[in-house]
């Protein structure tokens, strides 16, 4: 089983989710009572239409300006995870977008992006990865994408439907040989803002970075994470989602559920096969077998199941 690496021994049932997490497209996972429990179907919209629940999605790593052969026009790559999320069988509530939203940082890029993202018609969410804050410490990125009240260093939280979301920055200071930061100040106000969320809110953490040391030779751990996690441990229900691998990997611990995303423009190699992170070039018909987004159900009193879709 690929990357090996990047889930903790453990019982029969972790190696089962092991297993389940590398199967990648329509593997639905649900989190009742703290127990997260595989599944080929997830929440029907039945159910979902029922309940006070609702559906949001994740889209990652779009990398627009990308200029490679892999893939030459990840705009039209982005456009078609898009056109899956207008085909879902209910209309979500939000999308979330952890990061690399850009390539390297240019206007050109982020008008790009914006006219094809704006056409979801969605209220979004967005976080930085570090191709978007390149040479500004991402002012750019903040000035189109940083609508919602923010702390001064591009962190936030909002309440919606029962679920308290957290929006983390671990790229500001970003090292390839190290990767992501969060830094005191962001670790003291997760602290703070978590404070008064009673133990059963259901908690999603994004950020661009795993918060969990997926790969750390290629950049991909984030090297104060275990400070922040604390604040997250008493949580009934924690779902951290993440970018910057381009590929599906899970851990669980407890009660909390590390999940990183398919990427919309290119993928990359598993952490360790080949001489480092970047642009798998794959053969044209299987690209889209390799990008993708993820559709998230939650329903009240029940948890939540989450869904990758592929381009294919």
């Amino acid at each position: 089983m690929d990357n090996e690496h990047a889930l903790s021994a453990g019982s029969s049932r972790r190696n089962l989710l092991k297993c389940l997490a590398w199967a990648g497209t329509g593997i639905a996972w649900t989190v009742a009572g703290g127990v997260p429990q595989g599944s080929e179907i997830g929440f029907g919209t039945a159910a979902l239409a029922a309940s006070r629940g609702f559906t949001f999605v994740q889209i990652s790593d779009s990398h627009i300006g990308f200029k490679g052969a892999v893939n030459p026009m990840p705009d039209a790559t982005l456009q078609q995870a898009l056109d899956h999320i207008a085909r879902l069988p209910l209309r979500p509530a939000m999308m979330i977008h952890t990061g690399d939203v850009s390539h390297l940082s240019k206007p050109v890029e982020f008008d790009a992006a914006q006219q094809i993202l704006k056409g979801a018609g969605l209220d979004i969410h967005y976080i930085p990865g570090e191709h978007d804050v390149i040479g500004d410490d991402g002012k750019e990125f903040f000035a189109r994408f940083g609508g919602m009240r923010r702390a001064p260093g591009g962190w936030y939280s909002w309440d919606q439907g029962g679920v308290h979301f957290v929006a983390l920055v671990n790229v500001l200071g970003f090292k390839p040989a190290t990767g992501g930061t969060l830094g005191a100040a962001q670790i003291e106000w997760l602290e703070k803002d978590l404070r008064p969320r009673s133990a059963s809110t259901p908690i999603v953490v994004m950020a661009h970075v795993p918060l969990w040391p997926v790969y750390p030779p290629w950049g991909w751990a984030t090297d104060d994470a275990a400070q922040a996690l604390r604040s997250l441990k008493r949580f009934g229900s924690v779902t951290v989602l993440n970018g910057h691998i381009h590929q599906v990997v899970q851990k669980i611990e407890g009660n909390v559920s590390f999940r990183t995303a398919l990427s919309t423009a290119f993928p990359q190699p598993a952490g360790g096969r080949g001489p480092g992170p970047g642009p798998m070039k794959v053969a044209a018909d299987r690209l889209k077998a390799l990008l993708g987004l993820r559709a998230v159900n939650y329903v009240p009193g029940v948890g939540v199941a989450e869904t990758d879709i592929t381009l294919a």
